[in-house]
């Protein structure tokens, strides 16, 4: 016999997911994925953004350089997520699996992603680039920090529709049902939904955080930064918390900790000793507030420079 359900909470703890297709549209071989459409809309919508900032004087570059500099940071994020993905999460299948072909590790439609090593590949390449073009790196990279929270936001929810990096099993009342553990349990448990703590919690909130700490922060640069990379590692590290592990890894250390855990540990370390070498150096005028006037002189009557001061005449010429 069906139990009624009594209340709203017993509606949603029993939703299997949405029925979402990864494919926006495909035509044989040929596929659109909403993720990569994600990774796009990120760029896009970021370098709106830093144009933005360049033209109301926020960001110290050119139009052209930032035209330039968006092709670089493609490369990085590609790049160093692909290679992140290939260092701190990737295992090779034991046998008798066969082997993976040569070209796997370039291999990014097959998925696998690290936001870590995308994050040390837009630091290579931006490093490189303003030491070319001789801009300033933490002016950049604050602005970058400014924008990144879109990206993030766009790429969790592609996560969600694909049905990758899911929750662990829980029974709140928000819980859903992922098909893609169709394989694994029978019947299908509950999970969390990280991927929308993630996509809220990375995207919106950390952007509101980092704009705020930017309008108050911004004679010093380098401080927006280092702010992104210590609250993102936090929300990062609590949200694992209801995320399952990577199921080549499972938990590395402790009974509980995460390879995603470990890395955001590391980097919010890092972020925090590199706030402490900015708070603690001296101010250095960025350009960004106007000089005072320098006071006249005192011992000057009013309305009279030393400038102003005729020049004296030497003894006439004979002739």
């Amino acid at each position: 016999m069906v139990q009624p359900v009594s209340s709203l909470a017993g509606v949603l703890s029993v939703l299997n997911y949405p029925a979402f297709d990864p494919d926006i549209v495909h035509f044989g071989q040929f596929h659109i994925r909403w993720y990569g459409v994600a990774y796009m809309a990120g760029f896009v919508l970021g370098y709106l953004v830093l144009r933005r900032l360049v033209r109301i004087g926020r960001m110290r570059m050119s139009d052209d350089a930032l035209a330039d500099l968006i092709a670089w940071l493609v490369v990085g994020v590609m790049v160093g997520g692909r290679g992140g993905w290939w260092t701190f999460y990737h295992r090779p299948p034991l046998p008798p699996a066969p082997p993976e072909p040569w070209w796997e590790p370039i291999a990014v439609w097959h998925g696998g992603m690290s936001f870590h090593g995308g994050f040390i590949g837009v630091v290579a390449v931006l490093v490189l680039f303003c030491y070319r073009r001789r801009l300033p790196f933490l002016n950049a990279a604050d602005c970058l920090a400014l924008v990144t929270p879109i990206g993030l936001c766009l790429g969790r929810l592609a996560n969600f529709i694909n049905q990758e990096l899911c929750g662990r099993v829980s029974y709140v009342p928000w819980a859903m049902k992922f098909p893609v553990f169709a394989r694994y349990e029978n019947p299908v448990l509950p999970r969390h939904p990280s991927q929308l703590y993630e996509s809220f919690l990375e995207g919106p909130v950390l952007l509101a955080c980092l704009w705020l700490i930017d309008r108050k922060a911004r004679p010093r640069d380098g401080r927006t930064a280092a702010m992104f990379i210590i609250l993102y590692s936090l929300i990062r590290f609590t949200v694992e918390f209801t995320r399952e592990p990577d199921s080549q890894l499972g938990f590395i250390a402790f009974g509980w900790l995460t390879m995603g855990q470990l890395l955001s540990a590391a980097f919010a370390v890092a972020g925090a000793i590199w706030l402490l070498k900015i708070i603690r150096r001296p101010q250095i005028d960025t350009g960004m507030n106007p000089r005072p006037a320098a006071a006249p002189d005192a011992r000057q009557p009013p309305g009279r420079s030393p400038s102003s001061k005729k020049p004296r005449r030497g003894p006439a010429g004979r002739g």
